[in-house]
């Protein structure tokens, strides 16, 4: 079989028009395509018909859309009172509930309606396309087309294939993707696709940090916006999705993955949600809500600086440091070893500040580490260990203040805040390519575009360089023990070649 998604005539069928519905309905016929709604809730589909007509009109108003184009595409929506009004269709893509149960009902009611050659489609954003398709008569012809939400503005859609879907399906999708004006990536059917997938190193690793003691939500979020370049930090990312929407696929990931560490879940996240702590749309999540700007806890104050003498620890990013502890008037000292009187800065990469100062035999209480790996221009993080004085924390948290650059204070972290979230982040990218669920091109065009990160994560680890992500990953390791750290076998393989994470095998 096969399915000319080109075709001036094509209609597709949408069965469940809530807000996902109604954002495919709107791309769908902006696009040329009809489209006929169905809902089960009795009147439903009238309304979200009325909804994406005033959407299509808005985009008239703006410009966007000439008056001709937006009276066309508001003629090509049809509604359906059942799911026998689909009998015409030439795909149907179901946007219902996520309930595996009820899409296999769904699967099978569909089939006793549409033509043999109907292709069939699941929006589902986390369940098995295989298992949803298990239950049909021609299963070869069921595929997973996952948007996200809201459709028309994110444009990436994941095109999956199940255990048992044919080549044609798989290729229509993508065809008829592009056609709505959407960029397709092809991924296998497993746990999370891509995007959900990838997206685990971000939340879940700024939230077993916060657990650690490291730094608080706010604390985190800054670090990762101001040295990582994130536009929202991770935990304002999850007040914007909600814990009763972001939790649950956490723990659903990582049960799918029979309990692989990369993906623990945190309890934290549990507690917030039992509290009914969801995010914005309560009102209060990690943030408390004022409408629907957060209320963020300002930074603590910079305390004066340190006006004696500064030391730099030899190792990554020293001389970076040694030139900004200069431009920033502070004396700087050049021995060996530094003297008594000297504030100690001690660049590390994947270490912590305590492992550091032993393997380098320094005196930890006048000691700090600072994360060199990103820059040292928009944003510095000064890391303490058990036995730092406070005079020398606060001596330079002031001093690398000085040029009103911001810098956050936290505690003892392997690898610190940025350098562990983005080499987890590398990471899980790198094994997704590795286990073929997706090529490393769509790999990064998935993650950012429907997660908005600064890079893909396979390009950021060049940016950064494959071999400083496998030393950042192998010495927190080491130091933690919790194999959540280990290397991918294709991060490991392409910095031992020194080559591109991008490099896809022949």
């Amino acid at each position: 079989m096969s399915l000319d998604a080109a075709r001036s005539d094509l209609i597709l069928g949408l069965v469940g028009t809530g807000t996902m519905g109604r954002g495919i309905a709107q791309i769908a016929v902006a696009a040329g395509v009809t489209v006929i709604l169905v809902d089960a809730l009795p009147g439903a589909a009238a309304k979200a018909r009325d909804a994406v007509a005033g959407m299509l009109a808005k985009l008239a108003e703006k410009g966007k859309l000439s008056a001709e184009a937006c009276a066309a595409a508001t003629s090509r929506l049809k509604l359906g009172e059942s799911l026998a009004d689909l009998a015409p269709v030439h795909v149907v893509v179901e946007a219902i509930v996520e309930d595996i149960a009820v899409k296999q009902s769904l699967m099978k009611e569909l089939e006793a309606v549409v033509a043999a050659d109907c292709l069939i489609a699941t929006n589902t954003s986390s369940l098995s396309v295989t298992s949803i398709a298990a239950g049909c008569r021609l299963p070869g012809r069921v595929g997973g087309f996952h948007f996200f939400n809201p459709v028309p503005l994110m444009k990436v859609v994941e095109v999956i294939g199940g255990v048992m879907t044919e080549g044609w399906v798989v290729e229509a999708l993508t065809a008829l993707a592009r056609r709505m004006g959407h960029a397709p990536v092809k991924a296998k059917d497993t746990p999370g696709f891509i995007v959900n997938h990838a997206g685990r190193g971000y939340g879940t690793e700024a939230l077993k940090l916060v657990g650690e003691g490291v730094a608080d939500f706010a604390a985190a979020d800054r670090i990762l916006k101001g040295a990582a370049g994130f536009r929202m930090g991770p935990f304002e990312l999850l007040d914007l999705t909600a814990l009763d929407v972001s939790h649950p696929v956490m723990e659903s990931i990582y049960d799918q993955y029979y309990q692989e560490p990369r993906f623990r879940p945190s309890p934290i996240t549990r507690s917030r949600l039992a509290a009914g702590l969801l995010g914005r749309k309560t009102g209060r999540g990690f943030y408390a809500y004022d409408g629907d700007k957060a209320v963020v806890p300002p930074p603590p104050p910079v305390p004066a600086a340190w006006n004696g003498p500064v030391w730099v620890a030899p190792g990554e990013g020293s001389l970076a440091v040694a030139a900004l502890v200069t431009r920033l008037g502070a004396r700087l000292e050049k021995g060996k070893k530094p003297t008594k009187a000297a504030l100690v800065l001690v660049p590390v990469l994947g270490e912590d500040c305590t492992t550091a100062v032993v393997r380098l035999g320094l005196d930890a209480s006048r000691a700090v580490a600072v994360d060199p790996l990103f820059g040292l221009d928009s944003h510095r993080t000064v890391m303490t260990n058990p036995l730092t004085r406070p005079d020398i924390r606060d001596g330079a948290h002031g001093m690398l203040a000085g040029d009103e650059v911001a810098v956050t204070v936290i505690a003892d972290s392997p690898g610190l805040v940025a350098q562990r979230v983005v080499a987890a982040i590398v990471n899980i990218g790198c094994d997704i390519a590795q286990q073929r669920i997706a090529t490393p091109e769509d790999i990064d065009k998935a993650v950012t575009l429907g997660l908005g990160y600064p890079a893909g994560p396979l390009s950021w680890g060049d940016r950064i360089g494959p071999g400083k992500v496998v030393a950042i990953l192998d010495t927190m390791l080491a130091i933690t023990g919790d194999p959540r750290y280990r290397a991918s076998l294709w991060l490991k393989r392409r910095a031992a070649l020194g080559v591109s994470l991008l490099t896809a095998e022949s």
